[in-house]
C-alpha cells in the first residue's frame, strides 16, 4: 500500500468501511458499489485516486454480473452504439478528472449523484420508440461518458436509458453487467492514458477488492431480512444528502 495511506491508519480504515458499505449496497440493490464509493471517497481524498481505486473491485463484481446469462452476444449487438460512445467519450473526459482540479470534478459528481437518485426516486421511465433506439443510444452513451470520464461514476443516463429497453430481468442484470464493465474499462484506460494510474493505484484498488466483496456477501443476506424497496430509497435518501455536500464544499 502507498505511503501515503500506510501512515494513516485510520484513512484506511475509512477507505475499507466505504468498500464495504458499497459492496453492502451492491449486495442488496444488484447496482451501486461505485456510485457509493465515488461518492465517499470522493470527500476524503481526490476524485482521480478514488477512481482509480475503485477499478479492481468494480471491474471484478461486475465481469461475474456481465457473465450471468447465456445472452452476451444477443446484449451486445444491441447495446454495441451506446457502449461505443461510452468508450470514447470517457477516453476524452478522462483529462477532467486527471488534471488536478478537483473543484470542479468534485462538484460535477455531485450533481451526478442527485440527478440519478432523484431521478430513480422519482420512478422516470424512458420512452423508447424502436426506429429510434440506435440515435438515442450514441447520445445517451456520449453522455454517459463524458460524466464518467469527469467524475468516475458511470450510472447516469446509462441505467434508466437500459431500464427502458424492456429486457426481462435477467437480461437486465447482465445488460448493466455490460455497461458497467465498459465504462470500468474505459476509465481505466483514460487514467492509464493521462498518467493517472500508478502501481500504488493498482495496489490500493486490489486492496478495496476484499472489504467490497466482503460488504457484498454481507448485502446479499440482509436482502433476505429487509424490504429491498425500503433500503434502496434510502440509500437514495442518502445519496441526495451526499450529493448536495459536495456540490456545497466545492462551490
Amino acid at each position: 500500500m502507498a505511503n501515503v495511506y500506510a501512515n494513516d491508519p485510520s484513512l484506511v480504515i475509512m477507505i475499507a468501511a466505504t468498500f464495504v458499505l458499497a459492496g453492502m449496497v451492491k449486495g442488496v440493490t444488484g447496482m451501486g458499489l461505485p456510485t457509493v464509493a465515488m461518492g465517499i471517497l470522493g470527500s476524503l481524498i481526490s476524485p482521480v485516486a478514488a477512481a482509480a481505486m475503485l477499478l479492481l473491485p468494480s471491474l471484478i463484481s461486475n465481469v461475474f454480473q456481465f457473465g450471468g446469462g447465456g445472452n452476451t452476444g444477443r446484449l451486445l449487438q444491441r447495446l454495441w452504439p451506446m457502449l461505443l460512445m461510452v468508450v470514447i467519450s470517457t477516453l476524452l473526459a478522462s483529462v477532467w478528472i486527471t488534471a488536478g482540479n478537483t473543484t470542479r470534478t468534485q462538484f460535477a459528481l455531485g450533481v451526478a449523484l442527485v440527478v440519478y437518485a432523484v431521478w430513480t426516486l422519482a420512478g422516470k421511465k424512458i420512452a423508447v420508440e424502436p426506429q429510434r433506439e440506435k440515435p438515442l443510444s450514441l447520445v445517451i452513451g456520449f453522455v454517459t461518458g463524458l460524466l464518467t470520464g469527469g467524475t468516475g461514476v458511470f450510472v447516469m443516463p446509462a441505467v434508466p436509458w437500459i431500464q427502458s429497453l424492456g429486457f426481462e430481468k435477467d437480461e437486465l442484470v447482465q445488460a448493466l453487467g455490460i455497461s458497467f464493465t465498459f465504462s470500468t474499462l474505459a476509465l481505466a484506460l483514460g487514467l492509464w492514458w493521462h498518467n493517472a494510474l500508478p502501481i500504488q493505484s493498482l495496489s490500493l484498488s486490489a486492496f478495496a477488492i476484499i472489504p467490497a466483496l466482503l460488504g457484498q456477501w454481507v448485502g446479499t443476506r440482509v436482502r433476505r431480512l429487509i424490504s429491498p424497496v425500503v433500503f434502496k430509497r434510502c440509500f437514495l435518501f442518502c445519496l441526495v444528502g451526499l450529493g448536495v455536500e459536495m456540490m456545497l464544499r466545492a462551490a
